[in-house]
């Protein structure tokens, strides 16, 4: 998810401090694709950035991810919108969940212990203590989107117990 608002803003920054970064992004049509060729431009500017359009649940992103030889990963790229999901939920199971189980076997392939990856607030769902705690309970998902984000949740949590991978899940809020 390098090209949208949040990845691409954490690769110039990234960039700015010389880190070699290699940014994934299958460019879908969700958000506006000329923001994120734009985004893309920025990026491009830095000769320690390297772009692949692919898509998170292509098989073959591992061996991309080995030719690159990451020491960690951070996982932005997952289908947004808590609305569009309600209609098209099977996108979301697809995207957000297989697509991350597949960046997870990625790094079990390729040893890397580090897997950092965007959650979402709206697993707390239809909680109404506030404010909201990391220790909710996590039972109220209104909607296919935070279905997917919390079942992303767990099997980042599994793979941190099978295979000792660190993992940080960030619940963004509203995020402009």
């Amino acid at each position: 998810g390098c090209a949208g608002f949040i990845g691409s803003h954490l690769c110039e920054q990234l960039l700015k401090k010389n880190i070699n970064i290699l940014g994934i992004d299958n460019l879908n049509n969700y958000y506006n694709i000329n923001q994120k060729r734009e985004n893309l431009n920025i990026l491009s500017k830095y000769n320690t950035f390297t772009f692949k359009k692919i898509d998170i649940r292509y098989e073959e992103i591992s061996n991309i991810i080995f030719d690159f030889n990451p020491s960690i990963i951070i996982h932005l790229a997952a289908m947004a919108g808590i609305r569009n999901s309600i209609y098209n939920p099977a996108e979301y199971i697809d995207v957000n969940i297989n697509g991350t189980v597949n960046l997870l076997n990625a790094c079990i392939k390729n040893n890397i212990k580090k897997f950092i990856y965007a959650s979402s607030s709206s697993v707390y769902g239809l909680n109404t203590k506030i404010p909201f705690s990391e220790h909710d309970n996590l039972n109220n998902c209104n909607s296919p989107y935070a279905c997917s984000k919390l079942s992303m949740e767990h099997f980042c949590n599994l793979y941190s117990k099978l295979y000792d991978i660190k993992t940080v899940g960030l619940r963004f809020f509203t995020v402009y």
